[in-house]
């Protein structure tokens, strides 16, 4: 299996290795500004910042949910300007939201083409917790090579989900929590609910409360009743904490998860 979850010890010792970049991906949906702020104020050693709007998304459109994927070649500008080489680099990504957003990033790097990622299990506070290095000197950019080569298997669209909800070897699974899949709260979208054939399974529990990724063993007993679905459709409420689950679903060894990137911001702008 490809190095997936990265320890804060086996980062620890690889701080000034070369062939490792370590990416900031902070956010806060709530407050967009405070994770480069945070960043700004304090971040791991040698760590570069992304920002989930202005990086890891395009503009918000009239389709596409409120998070649209990034445009390819854009992406991989930004990041060969932090040293990223293609299939040769190994990018961490860290949040200190339960990988809400390195997710995103390990999902996109992925979709890519590129391999060599992981995300650090704990976040930054546990990185804090353990005294590690940290700084609030921003890295030079570097040099690297990224020319991406997109899997379009590894995403969906509306009308692909329209066509195969239904259909018995389909798993269609929504991310968010219970409340808002139930349409009992609906923070953020003008509809609540969720799209019908959909099951539950809430992205926080990928995790500890800590923030740690639970067990291989436990993530597959989590998956056990949609596991021999050729293929399982994963969505949220803008496709970044889908990520979390797609995330899950490798740990458990379990490779047919695909991305509706749109997800339910996308599904109710039709309506």
């Amino acid at each position: 299996m490809t190095m997936i979850l990265i320890s804060r010890e086996w980062l620890l010792e690889h701080l000034e290795d070369p062939q490792v970049v370590i990416v900031d991906c902070r956010f806060s949906l709530a407050d967009p500004q405070l994770g480069k702020q945070q960043y700004q104020t304090s971040h791991i050693k040698g760590a570069y910042y992304l920002d989930l709007n202005q990086d890891l998304s395009s503009p918000v459109g009239e389709h596409g949910g409120r998070h649209p994927l990034p445009n390819p070649e854009e992406l991989a500008r930004k990041l060969s300007a932090i040293g990223v080489v293609y299939q040769q680099t190994l990018v961490v990504a860290y949040d200190d939201s339960r990988f809400a957003f390195a997710a995103r990033l390990w999902w996109l790097l992925r979709y890519l083409g590129h391999e060599q990622v992981a995300v650090l299990d704990g976040g930054y506070s546990e990185w804090q917790k353990a005294g590690y290095p940290v700084t609030d000197i921003i890295p030079e950019l570097r040099t690297g090579d990224f020319i991406p080569q997109i899997q379009t298997q590894m995403l969906v669209d509306r009308q692909t989900v329209i066509n195969q909800k239904d259909l018995p070897e389909v798993a269609l699974i929504d991310s968010r929590e219970s409340d808002r899949y139930l349409g009992i709260r609906e923070p953020i979208d003008k509809i609540a609910g969720h799209i019908p054939g959909a099951m539950n399974y809430p992205w926080q529990e990928a995790t500890d409360s800590t923030g740690y990724l639970l067990s291989p063993s436990e993530q597959r007993l989590r998956w056990s009743q949609v596991d021999n679905a050729k293929e399982i459709i994963v969505y949220c409420g803008s496709g970044v904490t889908a990520c979390v689950n797609l995330l899950s679903l490798e740990l458990a060894d379990i490779h047919t998860g695909k991305l509706y990137a749109g997800s339910w911001s996308d599904w109710i702008s039709y309506c």
